[in-house]
């Protein structure tokens, strides 16, 4: 997956699919640790208002929402470990990327830049 941003630098990360409902539930749950450049991406079928939660994650974790024209519209740095606080993606979404926490900020990653993924579907005009 790469991320690319407003000045058209290019961050590439290795991503886990979170494919099943099942691997969705868990999601990062229970891992001690999350390497840089990693994450896991949530797809859903169609654009939906998204709400996660960081019940029994351990790592605090950068939350980015993708919007169906594969842009950033939403990111929720710094997520309280173990919280079962909902955190909201503020609008309907097509993906959700976890990264681990200060990923976004470090790379200066914002609202608007433009994702692209394989596992992504094409963006909706």
């Amino acid at each position: 997956m790469t991320i690319t941003d407003h000045k058209k630098q290019d961050y590439l990360f290795t991503v886990e699919l979170a494919k099943t409902p099942r691997e969705q539930e868990i999601g990062e749950m229970f891992r001690k640790e999350i390497p840089a450049h990693h994450g896991m991406l949530f797809i859903w079928p169609a654009a939906q208002e998204s709400a996660m939660w960081m019940k029994n994650t351990y790592v605090p974790l950068d939350i980015i929402f993708i919007d169906e024209q594969n842009r950033i519209h939403a990111i929720e740095e710094h997520t309280i470990p173990l919280s079962e606080g909902i955190i909201s993606s503020h609008g309907p979404v097509r993906a959700v990327l976890e990264l681990p926490a200060g990923t976004t900020e470090s790379m200066g990653i914002v609202v608007g830049d433009h994702v692209v993924s394989s596992a992504l579907p094409s963006p909706v005009k």
